[in-house]
């Protein structure tokens, strides 16, 4: 709180239009540089950051009214709207019980518009920085010599651009305007790979598990490299992120309906301690939760189990 009355308080007392532009700069790039969202992931209350996230938002949204070239506030901001529809708006909603049904339909729509507007935000960026990117992602060859160019630094806006039109598509995958675009996303996917295959640890690991189990074979799916990148993900994060086997047990275990296998590793999810990794404690704390979810509602992913009594 502090640090955002300071920045007010210097873009009231700024007038000139200069001088304003440099503080907007500076302040914008404090807010945006490496280990910015530390405030967030290193957080232990789940409520506290999803409370928080609205603000920060429309924050950045602001800053970025007043600053709109800059690239590091259309990537964080982007990343947030992308971050805060997965973890408290589509998460909470696929939670909800059968019979709150409408309640389930209506988060599900607001997370795919929130996916969207992420995703509008983190392609400016790459506009801005790659005249032409929008109109070449529609020509696959073309696309590809742009995306043979982009750098290392580019990698975060390529993987919250990817997870922001995925997620959209898995909302709603009668949306065929979306689907088109999965080509596309998946070479953006694979070049960010190409250029840092540890980002975040092992968050591009943990997506491929999804990625290759969640599409069909003419798309790209391939249960053994979902399988192959699970692996990695555990090498890379020492068996210590919830979320990769969160991952695995709800795309590969349920998919070949084995119960022992999904439990083990949702079993494995919940033995992590959470502040083994203080960087990623947020994001283990919210897999764990998912993960207890499963396991009380087996039933609704294994036809063999019995259904509650009190269902």
């Amino acid at each position: 709180m502090k640090k955002l009355l300071i920045i007010f308080a210097v873009l009231v007392i700024l007038s000139s239009c200069s001088i304003q532009k440099l503080a907007l700069n500076a302040v914008s790039d404090m807010l945006t540089g490496e280990g910015s969202s530390d405030v967030f992931t290193g957080d232990s209350d789940p409520q506290l950051v999803g409370d928080a996230l609205p603000f920060a938002i429309k924050f950045y949204e602001s800053l970025l009214s007043a600053n709109p070239d800059h690239q590091g506030l259309m990537i964080t901001t982007g990343s947030l709207f992308v971050m805060y529809a997965n973890a408290f708006v589509q998460g909470p909603a696929e939670m909800l019980p059968n019979s709150e049904w409408r309640a389930r339909e209506e988060g599900m729509a607001r997370a795919k518009s929130l996916y969207l507007r992420g995703l509008n935000l983190l392609y400016d960026s790459l506009e801005l920085k790659y005249s032409g990117f929008k109109q070449a992602a529609s020509n696959s060859e073309t696309f590809q010599r742009y995306l043979n160019n982009l750098k290392r630094e580019d990698v975060s806006a390529l993987y919250w651009s990817v997870a922001g039109g995925l997620s959209a598509f898995s909302i709603d995958v009668l949306d065929f305007e979306l689907s088109e675009r999965i080509p596309e996303w998946t070479a953006m996917i694979l070049r960010a790979y190409e250029l840092n295959p540890d980002f975040n640890g092992a968050a591009l690991d943990e997506f491929f598990v999804i990625f290759y189990s969640a599409l069909p074979e003419m798309l790209g799916g391939d249960l053994e490299k979902a399988k192959y990148y699970f692996q990695l993900a555990l090498e890379k994060t020492g068996g210590r992120s919830a979320s990769a086997y969160v991952s695995y047990a709800q795309s590969i275990c349920v998919t070949a309906q084995d119960y022992d296998a999904f439990r083990d590793n949702l079993e494995k999810a919940l033995a992590i301690n959470p502040d083994d990794d203080p960087s990623t404690r947020l994001v283990n704390i919210m897999a764990q939760r998912k993960a207890r979810w499963m396991l009380e509602n087996a039933w609704s992913f294994f036809s063999f189990l019995p259904i509650p009594e009190d269902y």
